[in-house]
């Protein structure tokens, strides 16, 4: 019995795909009429147009060679691409070709960070990710343009922005170790105790949005170099 999807069931999750690429496009124009909390909003959008794309291709079977390419190609754009103008515009212009720079690099790490994903989890969800994920940096960047925004910060903080950018684009090339929560044991004994966290947690988002989210980016950044360095003080110290 054939039980192969129709043809076009395929559209559905190629559909947020294409919602991805036009919120990147979007807050690519935002980010070019200075309304940068705007800008920033969009590559949340497209954060989760991404990640519906993905789950809503494994229900309904419709997983495809080329959804996986053209869901690349959406991440370059909505979250390389338009996080880049998004700080150009926002702080970057004002270093000059420096500033170029380091938003041309922010592109081409998150490109080539993609391509290594690729090519090394093609049929597989990792349990682990190599390098920041290129999500995840973006929206690192996109948090702190809106609390630097709330808080009216951004002169005081335009080099450290620099700075920022361009340790999260080394860390999405770097080999460090990030944790993946795409598979969570339901059946494990750890899953209640993780329920209440993450509603404590979406508790306090909803209350503290930009804060919250901004503290757990930094958090989930940190966690990476941190982790690295303790193993390989652990190794060295058996190693005497």
């Amino acid at each position: 019995m054939n039980t192969r999807p129709p043809k076009a069931a395929y559209l559905i999750p190629n559909f947020f795909t294409a919602a991805s690429i036009f919120s990147g496009v979007f807050s690519m124009v935002f980010s070019m009429e200075s309304d940068y909390a705007s800008a920033a909003w969009m590559i949340f959008l497209a954060l989760v147009f991404d990640g519906l794309d993905g789950r809503v291709a494994q229900l309904t079977h419709t997983t495809s060679q080329f959804g996986v390419e053209f869901d690349s190609l959406a991440d370059v754009i909505a979250f390389s691409a338009a996080p880049a103008v998004l700080m150009y515009n926002y702080a970057a212009h004002d270093f000059g070709r420096l500033g170029i720079i380091v938003c041309a690099l922010f592109v081409m790490f998150g490109a080539i960070r993609l391509a290594r994903f690729n090519v090394m989890n093609a049929k597989t969800e990792p349990s682990v990710f190599i390098g920041v994920p290129i999500p995840t940096a973006a929206v690192f960047l996109s948090i702190t343009v809106l609390f630097l925004e709330k808080y009216a910060l951004t002169g005081s903080f335009k080099a450290t922005l620099m700075v920022m950018m361009m340790a999260v684009s080394l860390l999405m090339v770097s080999n460090i170790r990030y944790p993946s929560f795409k598979k969570i044991d339901r059946y494990s004994i750890h899953f209640m105790r993780t329920l209440v966290v993450f509603l404590l947690t979406a508790s306090l988002v909803l209350l503290y949005p930009i804060e919250v989210l901004a503290l757990l980016l930094c958090l989930y950044l940190f966690y990476g170099p941190i982790r690295a360095v303790y193993t390989i003080y652990s190794r060295h110290k058996l190693m005497r």
